[in-house]
């Protein structure tokens, strides 16, 4: 963390030596000369000594605008990883330093020109944190390996060679595998491509897989699924729990939504449980067992995992044959993917059972130690990463079933993984702060005769965003007064005012009316943050101003406005009370 310095002290440094700079200039009273010796001889015959030049003195301004950068760049480096807060207690810094300073942040050209830029490039940030990381906005997913995969192999089939061949012979003689493995042309060919141009891509599977195989085998084995099939995932996602493909499957195992519902897994708004390691291997089990048990043969079950019981059942039934190998032997009957995936997962076993036999370098991925803490509601995962001195990617890997930035807003009791070590201090943030504090949550009331499309289109948002987020459904009608939950974005930068760090003071809401002068008013332009059971009625009557301009300076659609938005208000320097 930045130690700050105090900003001031160097500031009266600077113009202390400005000052004597100048008073050199005009009495030499600031820098030592050298003695100068006088004779009777005229004044204009003797050649004056010319003084030493003055030190270069350092530049106040510049001084302060490179402390005010300093903590700027300091708030860059938190909101790479995450820290939201730390972010914004380090803009607000770099603005302080500025407004602080003797004149304040316009008292010098230099200085307003770095003010106005040092705004305008926190307010960047804050759009792309809004853009990118705002409460209606998921998590980025990972392109599924089984896309690429199965294009690659569908074209690029290689023809095995001999030392293949007999290096496939000699391995499944010598390891015994719990599903029966052929020793066929399509086999063969897929571990010629594993081996030479896929190689790398299955290391990189491998050893990311060590990370969860041992979990993968102990559910297997208690639920009576052969081990071998604990190398599906390898051609499925590469072990990547986050993995999305382009049908939208998900997770290590890619599931469809559907397919993940009926075995057990949930799916809403804030929890998408294909993405848990976990808890989808102990899903898949259960739907690979169901498929064993339609079709009675794993070749065929590893074929309807990936194109369906129901198309599988109607190619056995129009060709009637019961063999996968059979059945996939003309492209009648089955797709070409669900003819290449079973010999894909079947090559990945056995180089998968011994690497080292095909000459596969696997550097196990190290495996993150974690601790679990309890949360209840809605609680920001940015804080928690703050909290615990990690990044958000180390607490969204650690949780990778959330798929926004907040735990569920309904869970009593949710079990939440943070780096080992960070449980107790976590635990303390969370008893000290509470409710809406611990995330940033607003409300809206539903007003007469709105409905779910209205209010979307009013605040801007997708209506089954909306609907989700509420544990609604699109369809769902509303009943005036009832509460909905609008996720936001925290600010970057709290309110300021070019005359100082905090903001004017309330102007009580009373009628108001200016001071008669011949100069037009003078205007302070405020940056305000909304707070909690605020309009824009009561804050133009703080500050002295209408809600139409604030409407107009804002370039607001209409008079909502949200908890934590920062509004641009021009407050009359010369407003007084009656």
């Amino acid at each position: 963390m930045l130690e700050y310095a105090d900003p001031m002290l160097s500031f009266r440094r600077g113009v202390s030596g400005v000052l004597c700079a100048v008073g050199l200039l005009l009495s030499g009273a600031c820098a030592a000369r050298s003695p100068q010796t006088t004779t009777a001889q005229a004044p204009s015959a003797i050649a004056p000594q010319p003084a030493p030049a003055a030190a270069a003195q350092p530049d106040p301004v510049q001084e302060l605008i490179a402390l005010s950068e300093q903590h700027f760049q300091a708030g860059e480096r938190e909101l790479s990883e995450g820290h939201l807060d730390a972010a914004t207690a380090a803009f607000d810094r770099a603005v302080d330093v500025l407004l602080e300073s003797p004149g304040g942040a316009r008292s010098n050209q230099q200085l307003s020109a770095h003010y106005d830029r040092l705004i305008e490039r926190i307010s960047g940030h804050e759009l792309m944190a809004l853009a990118q990381a705002d409460g209606f906005a998921e998590k980025a997913p990972e392109p599924a390996s089984i896309d690429d995969l199965l294009t690659i192999a569908t074209f690029e089939r290689p023809t095995p060679t001999p030392e293949t061949e007999r290096t496939v012979a000699d391995d499944l003689q010598a390891v015994v595998h719990d599903i029966e493995i052929p020793q066929n042309a399509r086999v063969l060919a897929y571990v010629e491509l594993f081996t030479g141009r896929l190689k790398g891509y299955l290391e990189e599977g491998l050893s990311r897989g060590a990370r969860y195989l041992p979990m993968i085998q102990e559910v297997f084995r208690a639920e009576g699924v052969p081990l071998d099939l604990a190398y599906v995932p390898l051609i499925e996602s590469a072990f990547k729990p986050n993995a999305l493909s382009r049908a939208k499957a998900k997770g290590m195992w890619q599931f469809m939504r559907g397919t993940a519902l009926e075995n057990g897994l949930r799916h809403d708004w804030y929890i998408d449980e294909r993405a848990d390691p976990e808890k989808a291997t102990r899903a898949a089990a259960k739907y690979l067992k169901t498929l064993y048990s339609m079709f009675g043969d794993w070749h065929l079950a590893l074929a309807s995992y990936n194109g369906g019981p129901g198309r599988v059942q109607r190619a056995m039934k129009r060709s009637g044959r019961d063999d996968f190998w059979k059945l996939s032997a003309t492209s009648r009957y089955l797709p070409r993917e669900t003819r290449d995936y079973v010999p894909l997962i079947l090559a990945a076993v056995i180089i998968a059972r011994s690497p080292a036999q095909y000459e596969m370098e696997v550097t196990p991925i190290e495996v993150p130690l974690f601790e679990t803490v309890t949360v209840a509601g809605a609680v920001d995962i940015r804080r928690v990463a703050e909290w615990a001195g990690a990044s958000v990617q180390d607490i969204q890997d650690l949780n990778p079933e959330l798929r926004r930035w907040t735990t569920p807003i309904r869970a009593t009791e949710y079990e939440l993984k943070v780096p080992m070590g960070a449980a107790e201090a976590i635990n303390t943030r969370l008893t000290e702060q509470g409710g809406d504090d611990l995330a940033p949550l607003s409300h809206y009331t539903v007003k007469k005769n709105e409905t779910l499309p209205s209010i979307a289109k009013k605040l801007g948002v997708s209506r089954s965003d909306l609907a989700e987020a509420n544990y609604l459904s699109a369809k769902s009608k509303l009943e005036t007064g009832q509460q909905l939950v609008i996720p936001r974005a925290p600010t970057l930068l709290a309110a300021r005012t070019e005359t100082g760090g905090q903001a004017p003071d309330a102007v009580p809401a009373t009628a108001t009316r200016q001071v008669e002068t011949d100069d037009p008013p003078a205007r302070t332009t405020t940056t305000h943050r909304v707070a909690r059971g605020e309009t824009l009625s009561l804050i133009a009557k703080r500050y002295g101003t209408t809600v139409a301009h604030l409407i107009e300076l804002n370039s607001l659609p209409n008079s909502v406005i949200h908890v934590g938005q920062r509004l641009i208000v021009e407050r009359l320097s010369t407003l007084a009370t009656n």
